[in-house]
């Protein structure tokens, strides 16, 4: 893999297409090894964004990253500043054009940011972290204002993602659990609202669709309650429990198949 992404250079010194083809091979490469060393299948849902789009997605661990690289036709990323002094990553990153940050800047991060994207070419997929950092499934952390700068300055339109990859592919661990991971990509942001308004949509809808996508996990390897809140929005007591039943029945056939 290493070795493919140190000769992937030479092509993509000279040519913005063979980066994206390294990349994107790359990221199958990930995926297929995956699949037969860990036993972790991959779903896509929705409609893959193409043309000049903003994609304001969930970011559970590097995983959902090569999803994305993959899927994306034209992919660039809006990435932390420190990554662009991995000698890999940094130089795909730089080819791609990605826009880096320095975190914790607040209104300079979003300057940063904009000055970066205006270097970069206009015809891609751009993906953003909202909440700029990897966030473990179940774990609340606040949504920025990133997407919705770059959408209104930049005028683009915006698309949701979701993602149970934290599931199966925790950020701080070395373990692979089997299963199926699930990126899908939601509907797109109205592009009539203003900036509080547009972070707190995306929040609503990027954290409804992303825990949805962890109830089949939650069915097989934690507990019944733990599937029945989260089936509810969260509820607890007895109107969670109710759903039990339904779970249970949901959980045999899941192990069947």
């Amino acid at each position: 893999m290493t070795l493919f992404a140190v000769l992937g250079a030479i092509p993509s010194l000279f040519s913005r297409k063979a980066t994206y083809w390294v990349v994107r091979n790359f990221a199958g490469s990930v995926i297929l090894l995956a699949r037969i060393i860990c036993g972790l299948k991959v779903e896509l849902r929705g409609e893959v964004p193409t043309g000049n789009v903003v994609i304001a997605s969930k970011h559970q661990s590097f995983f959902d990253v090569i999803l994305h690289a993959y899927y994306l036709e034209n992919v660039n990323f809006v990435m932390k500043q420190e990554l662009t002094y991995f000698p890999i990553v940094g130089f795909y990153g730089k080819r791609l054009g990605v826009a880096p940050v320095k975190r914790g800047g607040k209104g300079k991060a979003v300057s940063q940011m904009m000055s970066g994207l205006e270097k970069s070419d206009q015809d891609t997929q751009l993906v953003i972290y909202p909440q700029g950092t990897r966030v473990a499934p179940g774990k609340v952390m606040p949504y920025k204002v990133g997407a919705a700068v770059v959408c209104q300055r930049m005028n683009r339109r915006c698309i949701l993602a979701a993602t149970n990859v934290g599931m199966y592919w925790p950020k701080h661990s070395l373990l692979r659990k089997r299963g199926t991971v699930v990126l899908e990509y939601l509907g797109e942001v109205p592009n009539d609202l203003q900036t509080k308004s547009f972070v707190k949509y995306i929040e609503k809808n990027i954290e409804k669709a992303s825990k949805s996508l962890r109830i089949p996990h939650l069915i097989i390897h934690g507990t019944e309650d733990e599937a029945a809140s989260e089936w509810n929005g969260n509820r607890e007591g007895a109107v969670a429990r109710r759903s039990s039943d339904s779970l249970r029945s949901w959980k045999r056939a899941s192990w069947r198949s």
